[in-house]
């Protein structure tokens, strides 16, 4: 809101910096939305004017045999990747934040370094490792991968949970004679679950959207959505793609908004004090 103190000049950078901010975000937002009308373009060609309305390509999606298997391999690979993450992540982020010992920054920088390394590097890396073993055409080798990539945003989400975290909570518990685990299963976990469920959404969301790695190791019997996509792009420019990406758009939206709801959720939890 303006403040009615406010001088001409900051009235002026006030709203300057929303301009910026709106044409930012159209900047961002207006290339995806663009592709949304096509998936309901009667013609045949990705282009504008649309020609008009029909759900055909929707149709030719969920009728072809490829992008079926292909939805059917991303549904497969995603969910393990997964949960190995998660559990990994989240394992991980308990060490890292449980005191200080030497090398922890080294360990936190190595643990997440697949966000920053180039994901090309990790997939020839990665065929270079599991083609001599012969996994390299195969849904394990493209889990394992998978879930290294989302291994860092767990931790990541985690340990921000784990900062608000009242390690008085876990002695109290150990104190009254529960186990580790059960102090883990009962205590620790439903407080730091928002944390894990969010990591586990970004993990997912990379997993699932996940092309450079997918064209490293999976033939053509593990071909994800995305890499169905990527040779559609070059070999047969179809509006089934744009279907395609119109579903894989709605499925992030889902995705932003529980992200959304447990963030707000995680900040609840954060600045509850313990009774």
């Amino acid at each position: 809101m303006l403040s009615p103190y406010m001088s001409p000049v900051e009235r002026v950078w006030f709203y300057t910096l929303r301009i910026l901010c709106g044409l930012i975000l159209l900047f961002l937002v207006l290339p995806v939305l663009v592709i949304v009308p096509l998936s309901f373009n009667s013609g045949s060609f990705l282009v504008y004017p649309l020609q008009g309305f029909s759900l055909q390509w929707y149709h030719d999606f969920f009728a072809s045999a490829e992008w079926m298997r292909a939805l059917k391999n991303s549904i497969i690979v995603a969910p393990a990747a997964t949960v190995l993450a998660m559990v990994f992540g989240t394992l991980a982020s308990i060490g890292l934040t449980r005191g200080d010992f030497p090398g922890k920054s080294l360990v936190m920088a190595l643990v997440i370094s697949p966000m920053v390394v180039p994901v090309v590097i990790i997939g020839v890396a990665s065929y270079l490792f599991f083609a001599p073993l012969g996994l390299g055409n195969s849904f394990l080798s493209l889990i394992l991968v998978h879930a290294v990539l989302g291994v860092p945003f767990v931790i990541i989400t985690v340990s921000a949970t784990l900062q608000g975290f009242n390690h008085n909570l876990v002695r109290a518990a150990a104190s009254l004679g529960a186990s580790p685990l059960l102090t883990f299963r009962r205590v620790t976990l439903p407080l730091i679950a928002p944390g894990v469920i969010s990591g586990a959404l970004f993990a997912f969301a990379t997993s699932f959207d996940e092309v450079v790695v997918t064209l490293f190791l999976a033939g053509p019997e593990q071909a994800t959505l995305p890499r169905q996509m990527f040779s559609g792009i070059r070999e047969n420019l179809s509006p089934t793609i744009a279907a395609a990406a119109t579903l894989l758009i709605a499925f992030s939206v889902v995705l932003l908004l529980t992200l959304e709801w447990l963030r707000g959720r995680s900040e609840k939890l954060r600045t509850q004090q313990p009774a």
